[in-house]
């Protein structure tokens, strides 16, 4: 039989693109479905570590990507909402999850998966309903990746007649460290353990590898798939590094106690499949499932071990905020309201210290256009809107119990501080937005307006600073200063207006730019207003 080598490669990375399109629209229309629900379930579930591996397992089974968890674990310890120790669970949680479509596989659909793709299509076209399209999607990937899987075992079906392939199986027999490597490196290249998975699975259907090369390769494909991580982590806080370093250690010492014991494990496969009558994708299934759900049984014990080597590993300070809230402890409402009170005072003032931060990574933004500050405040916005949320629940829960007319008032108070910390985020996120605008359709501000914004910036920044250190220490003569600021930051406001339409008139500036400048002096003196706010509630309950 002549081997039509186009026909082959065609079929093969067509299948291939099939199946990773499949993979991801079912994962986003999963994603969608799920909402932000997702995030949280990761944010709130992960008390410990074995919290965490159920948690990691049950994202990873419902967007059909350990990849795509482990990223948002990274995102989450980069952002300071989860600690690393927290983040290991999760990642071998993600480990196990991930075998899910292995199984999934192995139940052998693909003479259905066209009808499957058309029934998508239906759900797709013709319905409007937002959830019914997610629910399409779902399905229409689905199909997708098993058509696309029957593609590429078509492709890889006349290989068996090829003497260099039956040199290479030998060779994978023989040499499990070969395949391991073959597994790793082709795992990198298509950055899915998901669709290297399912070729190996294609493969030992087809009777072109056995189970003692296919092991091995089985075993690559789960250090190959830590690339992802890998990737997200660069430039990431050096707990998200850690967080990668992980996923990796966690696959390397797995893959070397299955090595170690390959002769075994063969023989156990083997027999399960024996024993329950398995088709051979889902005897790959089997392994990639015994494999991982060991792994992490044998690990989980010394997550803190593998905390502290990776902490030796990568060094460095932690520069990770701690975004969550910190200091309300709901006991204390029933306990001491009084003591309550104190602590939600202690959680204002620390978002009102996050406020200032984004602020200033925004100021640096405008300056350097480096991306990284624009991330750094667009996380800490985040920050501010989950803080938010958490102080103001805690503070309703504790208006229900009994507060003296005094603790009444700086209740309230409290309650309006949040709420002005919180805008000074968003102010600063359309700020953001509007550098963005400026980057995108190559706009430029001239060097007077630049150094007008500069001006405006740092007495923003430091109006904003001074009411909080108001707060802090309930100080009415800095409160007083603040006001007096605000004032500035309003004549700054209009002086900037005039010298803007001075500029327009020479034809000095774009209107493009006009509009940009205009709308970030106006943010920097609705902050300044929300900054007044602030001290102004100072200046009140000190009266």
């Amino acid at each position: 039989m002549e081997l039509n080598i186009q026909q082959m490669l065609f079929e093969f990375l067509g299948g291939l693109g099939i199946f990773l399109f499949g993979i991801k629209y079912m994962g986003d229309g999963l994603q969608k479905s799920a909402g932000d629900r997702l995030r949280d379930l990761l944010d709130r579930f992960t008390t410990n570590p074995l919290m965490g591996v159920l948690a990691g397992m049950l994202v990873t089974v419902l967007i059909q990507s350990s990849s795509a968890t482990t990223v948002i674990t990274v995102g989450l310890v980069s952002a300071g909402f989860m600690s690393l120790r927290q983040a290991i669970g999760v990642i071998m949680g993600a480990n196990i999850g991930t075998t899910v479509t292995a199984f999934i596989i192995g139940i052998d659909v693909g003479e259905y998966a066209l009808p499957i793709i058309a029934a998508g299509a239906v759900l797709l076209f013709f319905f409007k309903n937002k959830k019914v399209h997610n629910v399409g999607q779902i399905v229409f990937g689905f199909g997708a990746l098993f058509y696309g899987l029957e593609l590429m075992s078509g492709g890889m079906k006349p290989l068996s007649s090829l003497e260099s392939f039956h040199d290479l199986t030998v060779n994978l027999s023989s040499s499990p460290i070969l395949g391991v490597i073959v597994g790793t490196v082709f795992t990198v290249i298509v950055q899915s353990s998901s669709a290297t998975i399912g070729i190996l699975q294609g493969l030992f259907s087809e009777n072109l590898l056995d189970l003692n090369a296919a092991l091995p390769v089985l075993f690559g494909d789960n250090i190959g798939t830590t690339i992802t991580a890998i990737l997200a982590s660069i430039g990431a806080s050096v707990a998200a590094k850690r967080a990668a370093a992980v996923h990796v250690l966690f696959n390397l010492i797995g893959t070397t106690i299955f090595l170690i014991l390959l002769k075994p494990f063969t023989l156990l496969v083997g027999n399960i499949q024996d024993a329950l009558g398995l088709n051979p994708e889902m005897t790959i299934a089997f392994a990639h499932g015994i494999f991982n759900a060991s792994n992490t049984i044998i690990q989980l014990p010394f997550v803190a071990v593998l905390a502290w080597i990776v902490t030796k590993l990568i060094p460095g300070e932690d520069s990770v905020l701690e975004y969550k809230a910190k200091h309300l402890d709901p006991v204390f409402i029933e306990q001491s309201p009084s003591i309550a009170l104190g602590q939600a005072k202690e959680e204002v003032l620390r978002m009102g210290k996050f406020s200032i931060h984004g602020l200033e990574e925004t100021h640096e933004f405008l300056k350097t256009r480096l991306q990284k500050h624009s991330d750094n405040a667009i996380q800490i916005e985040d920050a501010l809107n989950n803080l938010d949320r958490k102080i103001t629940e805690y503070l309703i829960e504790l208006a229900t119990s009994s507060l003296s007319d005094h603790e009444s008032e700086e209740h309230t108070m409290l309650m309006d501080t949040v709420r002005d910390i919180e805008r000074i985020g968003d102010h600063y996120e359309n700020i953001i937005e509007l550098i963005e605008y400026l980057q995108a359709n190559k706009v430029k501000i001239t060097e007077p307006a630049m150094a007008d914004l500069e001006e405006m910036f740092n007495l923003t920044i430091s109006t904003v600073s001074e009411s909080i250190q108001a707060l802090d220490h309930n100080d009415k003569k800095v409160a007083a200063h603040v006001v007096q600021k605000e004032e500035e930051i309003d004549k700054m406001e209009r002086r900037l207006r005039k010298q803007h339409i001075l500029r327009l008139n020479e034809g000095l500036c774009s209107g493009q730019a006009g509009i940009v400048y205009v709308d970030i002096v106006s943010n920097l003196e609705r902050i300044g207003d929300h900054a007044v706010n602030i001290a102004e509630a100072v200046l009140g309950e000190e009266n």
